[in-house]
């Protein structure tokens, strides 16, 4: 018998040995790298993934908050901010977009478009983001019913800015809007806010953002995985904003309205004593309440088109202070000014040629009639053309620009509101610049610039503080509407400080004898404003113009029709109150703007007496702020 020698290994039998041993060290490698990661997990990392996990436990909501409230300077309530409810998403919580988005649309009235335009707003992501104001009762519940479907919804209770008076003041007041991505790439804007804000955008609410906003709470609450809150660990709440006591004075501000009812144009009332705005009308107007309540609904963005619709003369535009008009005559009273100052006239030798207007060039430029050879008084009180057509002439218009400037005209006056314009006054590199057709300065521009046409265009802001100043000796003080800044505790916290204003020397005489110029042009028989401006026992002195927005042989429409100007302080030897007033496209000032500006006065004395001054005849005699007119030229 044969024994069989045993058989040596085959090569298979080594690559199966091999592959055993690289799976035994695959495997040790493995469990060598998960205790790595595991310690440095539980270890090395252990504080910061233990925050993390806090953090979806618990979480910080903002509580917004109140907005300070606006007064008038008698602590009447312009603007305050009231509770009210929103919707909100929390981006974070979402897991199905587009099951939020079908359950926005589908049940609270939101459309998918505005919640997609409102997530691509907000950044970053942590953000809540408000895709319904002012919800209802039946909107709250839904959302409170279907936490468990849609935890990334929730309502919160924010504070919400209310204009009770609509339209009135809006231009003054402002609004206040969501921050937009333009703005907080802005220098003082990524300083001091973030996305999501609701911050002043124009008015007071704008310049005065930072003292009316107030500083942001939160509200600490407990959430389980799904994102509903279970329980709140606490809360710091808001800092209201401070209290903006204005200048305003509501009494005056609803006459000046309810008298520009209807009409387009511009009321301003000043204290020339100190620049306080007394009332500031500026028509057409919008409502405040549509940016802070109705903005982000259908009907609001389609009442927001609505406002849009006309740029040229769109209701936002703040005329007052951005809107640039030719003054007319009442430019008279600036040249009158500049000529008595310089002698070109003096009190004794003041007649010029009135002639029915002037020829210069190939033209004739008139006058409303023939005044004959007219003092300055009556020049003033009468508003001859032909009389400042020749003494503009006189004058020159390197003169003219040199004092309207000194006057503060053509710069901006400096009121704490945005967006003022500074305007135009008569110079020949303006004209160079703007007319390259014609670029040559010529008398022609001259008699026109003599009357507040051609190369005059200001806001009637800027006229009011220049004829103020003139009425105030030389006296030109800053327009502005901020008086005080008081805490929620009623306790003042700042006062209104003037850097702005600057004097003038003026004369006696010239003073004397331009502002009895303007008095007769209210209470002489003859003067422009006798009819409509006098205001028995109360000195007006006021100036009209008609300002030509189209040469008239081009004029064919409505909008076409002259400009009607009246610009005023009484009394007349002792201003504390001065009004202008602006009818766009309406006629002759002394027939549509000095009544508008009799009602302003009427209600500031009334106001001031105790008793309604134009219902009875003041006598002379008992009247303490009547003012002996003089009978003899000054």
């Amino acid at each position: 018998m044969v024994l069989e020698q045993p058989s040596r290994p085959t090569d298979d039998s080594q690559e199966i040995a091999l592959r055993v041993s690289i799976f035994k060290y695959l495997i040790f490698i493995i469990f060598l790298l998960l205790g790595a990661r595991f310690w440095f997990l539980q270890v090395i990392d252990h504080k910061k993934y233990l925050q993390e996990a806090e953090n979806n436990r618990i979480r910080d909501l903002p509580l917004p908050a109140p907005r300070g409230n606006i007064l008038d300077r008698e602590g009447r309530i312009l603007v305050d901010s009231r509770p009210s409810f929103s919707i909100v998403v929390d981006r974070e919580e979402m897991r199905n977009r587009e099951e939020t988005l079908k359950a926005i649309s589908e049940n609270l009235g939101v459309s998918r478009e505005f919640v997609l335009e409102q997530f691509e707003n907000i950044t970053p992501r942590s953000l809540p983001v408000t895709i319904k104001l002012n919800a209802t009762a039946a909107d709250r519940a839904w959302v409170e019913a279907h936490q468990y479907e849609h935890p990334e919804l929730r309502v919160q209770e924010v504070p919400q800015r209310k204009y009770p008076y609509g339209e009135w003041m809006a231009h003054a007041l402002g609004y206040v809007g969501q921050i937009s991505k333009r703005q907080l790439e802005l220098p003082g804007y990524r300083e001091n806010y973030k996305m999501g804000d609701i911050i002043g955008q124009d008015g007071l609410e704008k310049t005065y953002n930072l003292m009316l906003m107030g500083k942001e709470g939160s509200r600490r609450v407990i959430v389980d995985s799904l994102g509903r809150i279970k329980g709140e660990v606490g809360v710091i709440a808001p800092t209201p904003g401070m209290d903006l006591y204005t200048t305003i004075d509501l009494d005056l501000q609803r006459v000046a309205e309810e008298q520009m009812a209807g009409k387009k144009g511009v009321v301003i009332a000043m204290d020339p004593r100190n620049g306080e705005i007394l009332a500031m009308v500026s028509r057409q107007s919008f409502d405040p309440n549509l940016f802070s309540q109705r903005i982000t609904t259908p009907e609001g963005k389609a009442e927001y088109r609505e406002l849009m619709a006309d740029p040229k003369h769109s209701p936002l535009y703040n005329k007052a202070i951005r809107g640039t008009f030719p003054t007319g005559s009442t430019w008279k009273i600036l040249i009158s000014t500049m000529a008595l100052e310089l002698g070109a006239i003096t009190p004794e030798k003041s007649r010029i040629v009135c002639g029915g207007g002037i020829a210069t060039g190939n033209r004739f430029v008139r006058c409303m009639k023939n005044h004959g050879a007219p003092d300055i008084h009556t020049a003033i009180a009468q508003s001859c053309d032909g009389y400042f057509y020749r003494l503009g002439l006189k004058l020159g218009v390197d003169t003219i620009n040199e004092w309207v400037s000194k006057m503060g005209m053509g710069r901006k006056t400096g009121i704490d509101l945005p967006h003022e314009e500074r305007g135009i006054i008569p110079s020949r590199e303006y004209k160079a610049r703007v007319n390259k057709i014609d670029p040559r300065w010529k008398d022609f521009d001259t008699v026109l610039a003599s009357v507040g046409q051609g190369t005059v265009a200001v806001p009637p802001l800027q006229l009011l503080r220049a004829i103020s100043g003139i009425a105030m000796g030389g006296e030109f003080y800053t327009p502005h509407l901020f008086k005080e800044l008081r805490d929620r505790n009623n306790k003042p916290i700042k006062f209104y400080e003037d850097r702005g204003s600057f004097k003038l020397p003026i004369s006696k005489v010239t003073h004397s004898v331009v502002t009895f110029g303007m008095w007769g042009a209210a209470n002489e028989p003859g003067g422009t404003a006798y009819v409509r401006g006098r205001l028995d026992g109360f000195d007006i002195a006021g100036k009209t113009g008609t300002a030509q927005v189209i040469a008239m042989e081009k004029a064919r429409g409505e909008e076409h029709k002259d400009h009607g100007w009246f610009v005023s302080f009484a009394p007349w030897k002792s201003p504390e109150i001065a009004v202008v007033v602006l009818v766009e496209n309406a006629g002759f000032g002394g027939v549509v703007a000095a009544p508008v500006a009799r009602a302003v006065y009427v209600e500031y004395f009334s106001k001031k007496l105790g008793y309604p001054v134009d219902k009875q005849q003041v006598a002379a005699n008992t009247n303490p702020l009547k003012q002996n007119a003089v009978s003899s030229r000054q």
